[in-house]
């Protein structure tokens, strides 16, 4: 089943691949729940990926260390390759899921090949180059009478991309890559596409390995201002509800999260 998924996917263009950095002494979580996927590792640590189960594809080494570079480089092995798309997925998805009649369901490896499939789809019917899935898996977060958006924010876990799209990851935003490419959409190709009724798991920020390697808060810091100089302070802005209401009454208020305004009509 898993590499029929896979030859499916790829038979019409597609992949779905996780750009994964110093996490090889264990199977990654993503393929735990969807074994089709494929690791993107350095060619220094592809031989303890596989010895641990991971289907991997190799990079360069001089391209890792930096997330954005990885996925420009993704990016650009897909449109040599002559690919339609291709789905990048953080290394620490838990699930996929959507809801069903108020039910929160998890997709299966079938199910998310099939919506893999559909997004992209989809996404060259509306003309889309970005799109993703709801970054919060809190029912309230989900409306059924707005399915789909079309000027939102695409969270880093579940980034799918058309070939063609004509825009690559900034590399000095590396910790900010899910924002900047969502704005570089909006301002080249005027919308995203989100599925509002399907979300994601993942665990982010809670292991070792890799952003985590150059996650600090100075370096947060550091990069959500050269968002704010890169974008404008009108669309791009501070996430001061992030923060707990006693930091909220002070100067030095912090959080790692950022919220953007694009100026685009639409839901």
């Amino acid at each position: 089943m898993t590499s029929s998924l896979r030859s499916a996917l790829a038979d019409v263009g597609l992949e779905v691949l996780c750009p994964s950095y110093r996490r090889g002494h264990q199977l990654i979580e993503t393929a735990k729940y969807f074994p089709f996927v494929q690791a993107v590792v350095s060619e220094s640590e592809a031989d303890q990926y596989r010895k641990n189960g991971n289907a991997v594809v190799v990079c360069p080494d001089a391209v890792q260390g930096n997330k954005c570079r990885v996925m420009n480089w993704i990016l650009d092995r897909a449109e040599a390759a002559g690919l339609r798309g291709v789905l990048m997925l953080d290394d620490d998805v838990q699930f996929i899921a959507r809801y069903d009649k108020r039910v929160d369901r998890k997709l299966n490896d079938a199910e998310f090949a099939h919506f893999v499939w559909n997004g992209f789809q989809m996404a060259e019917d509306c003309g889309v180059y970005l799109w993703g899935v709801n970054i919060m898996p809190d029912k309230m977060s989900y409306r059924e009478n707005t399915p789909l958006g079309f000027v939102k924010y695409i969270g880093g876990p579940f980034q799918a991309v058309r070939c063609g799209v004509g825009l690559r990851y900034d590399e000095r935003l590396s910790l900010k890559d899910d924002y900047d490419f969502t704005l570089q959409n909006l301002n080249k190709h005027r919308r995203t596409l989100r599925f509002n009724q399907y979300h994601y798991g993942a665990r982010q920020n809670e292991q070792t390995g890799g952003d985590a390697t150059y996650r600090t808060v100075d370096e947060e810091k550091r990069q959500n201002e050269l968002m704010i100089r890169k974008w404008g302070g009108r669309i791009v802005q501070h996430d001061m509800l992030g923060a707990s209401r006693k930091n909220r009454q002070k100067a030095l208020a912090f959080d790692l999260n950022l919220v953007i305004k694009p100026p685009i009509a639409g839901v």
